[in-house]
């Protein structure tokens, strides 16, 4: 999909009343997820157990 193709999709979604900041967040966001699914496509990701350990830690669990 090609960048304009993505801001295409992405401004139909927004409501009508979304701002500049709301069509920026959601590109963001959309980078981000797909940073992470390039990341564990590479078998970069973190085993869920680690994750649930640092969630716990961060709770004062």
């Amino acid at each position: 999909m090609s960048v304009k193709e993505i801001l295409l999709e992405v401004a139909e979604k927004l409501p009508p009343d979304a701002t500049l900041v709301d069509a920026i967040y959601e590109l963001e966001f959309r980078q981000a997820v797909e940073a992470g699914l390039a990341e564990l496509d590479r078998g970069q990701g973190v085993p869920i157990e680690e994750v649930k350990a640092k969630i716990a830690a961060w709770a004062g669990k």
